[in-house]
């Protein structure tokens, strides 16, 4: 027997979260939305809301210790991808891109990178653009392919 694909949402920060729900309500599959809270639950009985405790990282360890080889990760926490991918898990970012063993090293560089430059200059400023509906749609789009990559892996 072959087990399902469960799509894990690190839920926290999450823009996607309706996004998620409609491709795995239509592919039929277990969402897990996980945070520290202040997330509203979803009336859909394949959307479980897990609400960890407080602390650094609960949330991402919920996840990395049950997300495995067939499954659906949607984070930005590039460690948390890190473990997931792993642990042969599929992972996507909210803007929709992909995050797989041929890219996390760089990804994982990169952030570190940036932490050490953020610390080097405390003044600089900003953050991200504003989250779009073309990205919205981008990340539509990734999840479904996604989503269907998955499901031929645990068939």
């Amino acid at each position: 027997m072959t087990s399902q694909t469960k799509i894990y949402v690190d839920a926290d920060a999450c823009p996607v979260k309706s996004e998620v729900e409609r491709v795995g309500t239509r592919h039929k599959l277990a969402m897990f939305v996980v945070s520290n809270g202040g997330i509203r639950p979803s009336p859909n009985p394949l959307v479980e809301t897990v609400v960890v405790s407080d602390g650094p990282d609960v949330a991402d360890m919920w996840i990395a210790e049950r997300a495995g080889a067939g499954d659906v990760v949607i984070t930005g926490d590039i460690p948390l991808a890190a473990r997931c991918i792993e642990n042969g898990a599929l992972v996507l970012k909210h803007n929709g891109e992909a995050l797989t063993e041929a890219n996390i090293g760089n990804v994982l560089a990169t952030r570190d990178l940036m932490a050490d430059m953020r610390a080097a200059d405390p003044f600089r400023q900003g953050g991200g653009r504003p989250f779009s509906k073309a990205d919205r749609a981008r990340f539509l789009d990734a999840l479904e392919r996604m989503v269907r990559q998955a499901g031929k892996a645990v068939s």
